[in-house]
């Protein structure tokens, strides 16, 4: 019988990916009325040369480890406990700096302040807007006093605690919250998902993850062996990682959990 429901964060109950997009989309425009280019043109630009540079700095295995991605990066702050982390609060600033300016770069503009000005702008839009789903809350409202939930979110403690200041509304619905960077690993070690199920004194095959992301939510929770809900938001053809479940969208879930259940009688 299913008791707890552990669930991702990113692009999961918030939608990260809008978010992100809406930034690159106000630091993009600005950069167009500087010069005659094409913001999504620069937005691509930014984004590979953003990737590239994040792979090349001494945190990156870090990173990789924590599960904190290039586009974070771009506007955390990391004011996290840990020597890691320090180095990472150290580089972000330039990281930044640097990937603004050579996308500008690849446009064939050289101007390093304009680059200054789209870090800050980018990072100031993301740090203040953010997009929820709109089922987010229909869903944990239906939930919520029927099962334990958990939160297990890759990432900064600092960020993912910015995330959810921005969210307020979110926070009360979870029983516990586990961010890898205050654990010590990320999805999808199956450590983490053992800690969660440890956390909520349930079974392994008691619990339900659902998450976004194959790659750590999904292969996380197949490791750990923990069922698993896949919200495959943009129909993704997948053959190597099976789910347990396979949803559109987060509102399925809720069918989901009610067919699990019968099963289980």
């Amino acid at each position: 019988m299913l008791k707890a429901i552990m669930f991702d964060l990113d692009d999961t109950l918030i939608w990260d990916e809008k978010s992100i997009n809406e930034a690159f989309k106000v630091a993009c425009g600005l950069a167009a009325q500087t010069y005659d280019m094409d913001p999504e043109s620069l937005k691509k630009e930014v984004q590979e040369n953003a990737r590239k540079l994040f792979s090349s700095y001494d945190t990156y295995d870090f990173t990789e480890m924590i599960g904190i991605s290039p586009f974070e990066g771009l506007w955390g702050v990391f004011n996290d406990e840990g020597k890691s982390f320090q180095q990472l609060k150290e580089m972000a600033p330039e990281y930044r700096k640097k990937a603004w300016t050579k996308g500008l770069l690849s446009m064939g503009i050289d101007d390093p302040q304009l680059g200054s000005e789209l870090a800050a702008t980018f990072q100031r839009e993301r740090r203040t807007k953010q997009f929820v789903y709109e089922e987010t809350f229909e869903v944990l409202n239906e939930l919520k006093g029927k099962y334990q939930l958990l939160m297990l979110t890759n990432g900064s403690p600092d960020l993912q605690q910015t995330k959810l200041n921005i969210t307020p509304e979110l926070k009360p619905y979870f029983d516990h919250i586990v961010i890898s960077g205050a654990y010590g690993k990320g999805k999808p070690a199956p450590d983490i998902f053992e800690y969660a199920c440890d956390l909520l004194s349930v079974e392994k095959e008691e619990a339900l993850m659902v998450g976004d992301n194959l790659y750590t939510d999904i292969l996380g929770a197949l490791n750990a062996e923990v069922p698993s809900a896949w919200i495959n938001h943009h129909r993704t053809k997948n053959q190597d990682i099976m789910p347990t479940y396979e949803l559109a969208r987060l509102r399925e879930l809720l069918a989901v959990i009610e067919d699990h259940d019968m099963e289980k009688k």
